[in-house]
C-alpha cells in the first residue's frame, strides 16, 4: 500500500500542463490494439455482450495545440472510500500509461481547507472525463450520488464522457440515471482497466477531431 502512495503523491500537478505539453509533443500515437478491444457492456434489460470498439483513425491527443490541455484533468474519479485501493490501482495504471493521463484523486488532489462540495464540482468541471465507480459502497455513498449527478449535469447526453464501471453490483441496481449509458462490467480487472483507458483515448481523439474540423 505505501509504494502505490508513494506512485501517487509524485504525480505531476495539473498547474504544470506546459511541461507535460512538451513531453507529449513528441510520443507516439495510442497503439491500434486500443481500436480493436472488446469493451463487455450492457443497457439495462439486456444481457452481458461483447462488442467491438469502432476502429479510429490515428490522433496525437499529447500534440501541444491539443484541446486535451484545456481542462486540468483527463479522468475524475468518483468512488466510495471503501474502494481506494483499487482506484490507487486504476489511477496508477492510467497514469502509467504512454499518455500519463491526469487523474483527479480526491484524497490526493483537494485543496485542503475547501468545502467538500467545492472540490467536487471544480474536479467534475475540470476534467474531460468521469469514471464512475459503481460498488455497494457507492451506491450507498451520497457524495458519489452527489458528484454522479453533476457530471450528468455537465454532460447530459454523456458521449463518452462519463464512464460508469460495475463491480460486485447487480444489473438490477445499476443507477436508472444511468440507463441511458452502457457501462463496463468489472470481472477482469486489467481488462476493465484497458477499456477504461481505450474509452478515455477515444473520447480524447474524437475532441480533437471535432477540434480540427471547428478550425478548417
Amino acid at each position: 500500500m505505501a509504494g502505490w502512495f508513494r506512485r501517487l503523491l509524485h504525480k505531476p500537478k495539473p498547474s504544470s500542463v506546459e511541461s507535460l505539453k512538451s513531453s507529449h509533443s513528441a510520443s507516439s500515437s495510442p497503439s491500434s490494439s486500443s481500436s480493436s478491444a472488446k469493451s463487455s457492456s450492457s443497457s439495462p434489460g439486456t444481457s452481458l455482450t461483447s462488442s467491438s470498439l469502432s476502429p479510429v483513425s490515428a490522433v496525437d491527443i499529447s500534440a501541444s495545440d491539443s484541446p486535451r490541455w484545456d481542462k486540468s484533468y483527463d479522468v475524475c474519479i468518483c468512488h466510495s472510500e471503501g474502494d481506494m485501493e483499487l482506484v490507487e490501482e486504476l489511477v496508477s495504471y492510467l497514469e502509467g500509461q504512454p499518455e500519463s493521463f491526469r487523474c483527479f484523486l480526491q484524497l490526493r488532489d483537494a485543496v485542503a481547507g475547501n468545502a467538500v462540495v467545492t472540490e467536487l464540482c471544480d474536479a467534475v468541471r475540470n476534467s474531460h472525463c468521469w469514471v464512475m465507480l459503481i460498488t455497494p459502497g457507492f451506491l450507498q455513498d451520497p457524495w458519489c450520488r452527489y458528484q454522479m449527478h453533476q457530471a450528468l449535469a455537465e454532460a447530459p447526453m454523456a458521449n463518452g464522457r462519463t464512464i460508469p464501471v460495475l463491480k460486485d453490483v447487480d444489473r438490477k441496481d445499476y443507477p436508472r440515471e444511468l440507463w441511458n449509458i452502457y457501462y463496463i462490467y468489472m470481472a477482469l480487472k486489467e481488462k476493465s482497466f484497458r477499456q477504461i483507458r481505450d474509452t478515455v483515448v477515444r473520447y480524447l481523439q474524437e475532441l480533437c477531431r471535432s477540434s480540427r474540423k471547428g478550425t478548417e
